[in-house]
């Protein structure tokens, strides 16, 4: 009897572990990968527009889907945030009055995004906010990490699995103007301008991003504590797999 372990799945000592981070803006999950699986991993971020602030070793500018299928099947793990200005608030109300009032149309990537993924047989997680199409298998927030954005993401698992972190009492409200009345709270708005929104200097220490003064760029990124959870979590489901074979 010998033990294996599977070359599939678990991260290989002797080479980089390959990491994909689609739709990576400037690098807030990739930097959470880091931290995760370490200086031995190697990230290739992917996003349609040019970001010179991009935290990981490689980046290729153009579309995520096309990049997954013709390089995924060469990736160890993938992660995407599709574009979420097509999914949740934004397409709802008086948000989607408004943009259909300004004739603005958002792409609607989720389902092309899991297909495509799913097509790769990788291990996988694909981002989103509520009320999107992503499967709502893991729902992190700011106040897990003691950070000072409550910022709700959803994470769809893609051929692995984690249980659900429990989700802490928020200690108040977010800062800033609701309906008239200007709220204080423990928490900023990491989003827009104005109406007591937070400053790229707020951004940046509520989310632990150090590396951009890029204010919009700031809002879009995810926070590194996020995707450092989720690749903790990804290596700690590779447990089960290691087992003995003949």
């Amino acid at each position: 009897m010998t033990q294996r372990t599977d070359i599939r799945r678990v991260p290989d000592p002797f080479r980089a572990f390959r990491i994909l981070d689609g739709c990576c803006c400037i690098g807030g999950g990739t930097e959470g990968y880091r931290r995760a699986f370490g200086p031995a991993c190697h990230i290739t971020g992917v996003d349609i527009e040019p970001q010179p602030d991009y935290r990981g070793d490689d980046f290729h500018q153009g579309d995520v889907i096309e990049y997954i299928r013709a390089h995924g099947p060469g990736f160890d793990f993938i992660h995407v945030s599709p574009p979420c200005q097509g999914e949740g608030a934004p397409t709802k109300g008086t948000n989607a009055a408004r943009n259909a009032r300004l004739g603005r149309t958002y792409p609607r990537l989720i389902a092309p995004v899991r297909e495509a993924l799913e097509a790769t047989g990788r291990p996988y997680v694909m981002e989103n906010v509520a009320g999107s199409e992503v499967r709502k298998d893991i729902r992190l927030c700011g106040e897990q990490f003691g950070l000072g954005v409550l910022m709700h993401r959803y994470f769809e698992l893609g051929r692995w699995n984690s249980p659900q972190p429990v989700h802490p009492t928020h200690r108040g409200r977010v800062r800033g103007w609701r309906h008239g009345t200007f709220y204080d709270g423990p928490y900023v708005a990491a989003y827009g301008k104005g109406g007591g929104k937070a400053t790229v200097e707020e951004i940046c220490t509520a989310k632990g991003i150090d590396w951009s003064t890029d204010h919009f760029r700031l809002r879009e990124a995810l926070p590194p504590a996020y995707t450092e959870w989720i690749g903790l979590a990804y290596l700690a489901s590779l447990t089960p797999s290691l087992g003995v074979a003949a």
